[in-house]
């Protein structure tokens, strides 16, 4: 396993018209393994407005589907891994909001259904029920590659840190999160929470959102960012479409493992993560 290696970031501009959305996200994942990336990643949603009344339409089922078929396609044409953000996935008469997860060779290595649903009303004007429409997913995901064991999360699950901290006492190097924050909770907690994800499990943490469009019922707030395991913004990005290229530093991240052992210092006699 090589000590490091090159995370690409999408953050598409996603507007309704499911076709357009497809044909951008392969694009810029080429993109991003034109520019070295041999993991990409995409928004939450990155197919479909994020509009409940939206998800039943633009949902598939695996394994049919053109999103999912680009996605393994692309994976295999150009021989990266890719984490495909998140797209509404049916199942029998649910809706799941899921990021299936592809190989070089094409193959399905795991899949995420979204654990924690959005369910919120902000008094600064915000209110989003998820589950008048989703169903919410049971599992931990932490999925095998050649460049070390990556965690999932999608968007509203960074907010609990069990799961985290449940990915990287699996051996996650790399926590990934799909996410589409809006401009109340994006200015307030999206930094905030990748760099403490980060700092609390020692691992990087990559946030990948849609570019904003200020036309839309739900306005993404953008700025994709990767944190590395000391806390840092390694690099991010502004609002506006783009690709983000991002080294992965694993010995950097064993460095910081090894000087302040926080993993290794948990009190499991006071307290114990439940494994799922």
């Amino acid at each position: 396993m090589p000590d490091k290696w090159v995370l690409g970031i999408v953050q598409n501009k996603v507007i309704n018209n499911k076709k357009v959305n497809i044909d951008k996200a392969r694009e810029m994942i080429g993109q991003a393994a034109g520019r070295g990336a041999v993991v990409a990643v995409l928004p939450e949603m990155f197919n479909s407005p994020y509009s409940s009344e939206l998800f039943p339409g633009y949902a598939e089922q695996y394994p049919d589907g053109e999103t999912i078929t680009m996605l393994s396609e692309t994976a295999k044409a150009k021989k990266i891994y890719v984490f495909g953000g998140s797209i509404p996935e049916k199942d029998g008469d649910l809706i799941y909001n899921t990021c299936f997860v592809f190989g070089p060779d094409g193959r399905l290595l795991a899949r995420h259904r979204k654990a924690h649903l959005f369910d919120v009303e902000l008094t600064a004007g915000l209110t989003f029920k998820e589950s008048d429409t989703l169903g919410r997913g049971d599992s931990i995901t932490v999925v095998d590659t050649s460049f070390g064991r990556i965690g999932v999360g999608i968007c509203y699950d960074i907010r609990f840190p069990e799961m985290a901290r449940a990915a990287a006492l699996r051996g996650a190097v790399l926590y990934v999160v799909p996410a589409a924050f809006n401009m109340i909770t994006g200015p307030a907690h999206w930094e905030l929470t990748i760099r403490m994800r980060a700092v609390d499990n020692q691992l990087y943490v990559a946030g990948a959102a849609p570019a904003r469009d200020p036309g839309t019922s739900y306005v993404a707030y953008g700025h994709s960012m990767v944190a590395d395991p000391w806390g840092k913004v390694v690099q991010s990005l502004d609002e506006k479409e783009g690709v983000m290229i991002v080294e992965i530093d694993l010995a950097e991240l064993e460095k910081i493992r090894n000087e302040l052992p926080l993993l290794k210092h948990r009190r499991t006699d006071l307290y114990e993560l439940k494994e799922l």
